[in-house]
């Protein structure tokens, strides 16, 4: 939880104020984006995770000055957006590297041993020393199919094993390609699985002993 989410509301302090655009300097790509995303809803505060998304990316976290800008743009109070940026995972709210690696260890990756290989990249990231990105687990990232996976700047690889640590950390580090083949949306991309397109159900586990009688 952010800092200071269980102190009282200060009533003495000024109300919450839409800002001025004349007064935010807002890089121009970033308006782009923002403009972009409130066109696609008719209510524009529906379009405040996408903003805040982009926002994100420019600044490599929602800082307050990226708050500032999204509010001017979308004319909603920065307010607003901290409740939004300090409720969703997928938003950081502090400056905790402009990279990231989101290992998911929900369920389904969790009975693939999605742990081991959360232990075994977080061990690879110290070993190679590696900065400015953000290590973790996480709690869903919806890929269950190619499950284990991550979440690599937004690009889902997988399904990964202990073994794919070393290279996928290195990668990351050298801004090479992350295991070409193995990201959601490469051309080439297929389940190890995946029969000429044809899939079959992913290995799990052994079915339970028959307890009926012989």
């Amino acid at each position: 939880m952010p800092l200071g989410w269980d102190q009282p509301a200060d009533l003495e302090k000024d109300p919450a104020l839409v800002p001025d655009p004349a007064e935010v300097d807002v890089p121009e790509a970033l308006r782009a984006s923002i403009q972009a995303a409130m066109g696609r809803y008719p209510e524009k505060r529906s379009a405040t995770l996408p903003a805040l998304a982009a926002a994100q990316r420019v600044h490599g976290w929602c800082s307050p000055e990226a708050m500032r800008q999204v509010a001017a743009v979308m004319q909603v109070t920065p307010a607003f957006l901290s409740s939004v940026a300090t409720f969703y995972d997928m938003l950081r709210t502090e400056p905790v590297g402009s990279r990231y690696v989101y290992v998911c260890t929900s369920v389904a990756c969790h009975l693939l041993n999605a742990k081991s290989v959360y232990d075994e990249i977080a061990r690879e990231a110290r070993e190679q020393g590696l900065e400015d990105c953000e290590v973790r687990e996480f709690e869903c990232l919806g890929a269950c199919d190619m499950a284990p996976m991550a979440s690599v700047d937004g690009r889902y690889v997988g399904p990964l094993d202990t073994s794919d640590a070393a290279e996928l950390v290195s990668a990351v580090k050298e801004r090479r390609d992350v295991l070409p083949g193995r990201g959601l949306q490469d051309s080439d991309f297929r389940l190890p699985w995946d029969d000429g397109g044809s899939a079959s159900q992913p290995p799990g586990p052994p079915s339970p002993p028959d307890p009926s009688p012989a």
